[in-house]
């Protein structure tokens, strides 16, 4: 048993196709909304929030790599692509559009503000020489070996002389009170 609805004159006319918004054709109040739902240009069945967007759009570019190739990419934001014939339209419409303010391009006084001085510093001249200074000493330095103490390198040391400045009763003792091993 099947119960048929009576036809209106509503119900016989064809619904009319709304077309999907895009993000330029967008007016609502608050742009910033990280939750807004914006539809994927990849395909038409993704509607992602837009804090996630431009992941989504680097992960759907990967996996359509053809219609990646035919679509552009808008100069005042890389969350439009579009196909290249209607990017000269886009970039005339775009929201993110932005345009130079002549207040704020480079004259002659800014560029005379902002110049950095060249640099007078020069290399000073080197009056020192090492090997000299050694040469006049008299006593050449003790060269190094890896492995060989250098007591036994220069034989001619003499140990310097030991002034004690401290009387008897401060100084350590010279000798142990304990006999070391027999």
């Amino acid at each position: 048993m099947s119960l048929k609805r009576p036809k209106n004159r509503r119900d016989s006319s064809p619904e009319p196709k709304v077309p999907l918004r895009r993000w330029e054709e967008e007016q609502d109040d608050d742009l910033c909304d990280p939750d807004k739902l914006l539809l994927c240009p990849f395909d038409n069945n993704h509607k992602i929030r837009a804090c996630r967007f431009p992941y989504h759009l680097i992960k759907c570019r990967k996996n359509n790599p053809q219609l990646a190739s035919q679509l552009w990419t808008c100069p005042f934001n890389a969350r439009h692509l579009m196909p290249k014939n209607e990017l000269s339209h886009h970039m005339s419409t775009c929201v993110d559009r932005c345009s130079v303010n002549t207040d704020y391009a480079v004259t002659d006084e800014t560029q005379r503000k902002f110049q950095v001085p060249v640099s007078t510093w020069s290399i000073p001249v080197c009056d020192e020489d090492w090997d000299q200074e050694e040469e006049e000493a008299g006593t050449p330095a003790t060269p190094f070996v890896w492995g060989v103490s250098t007591s036994q390198l220069r034989q001619d040391w003499v140990e310097p002389a030991m002034t004690l400045s401290l009387t008897p009763g401060v100084r350590a003792p010279r000798v142990l009170p304990w006999k070391l091993g027999v």
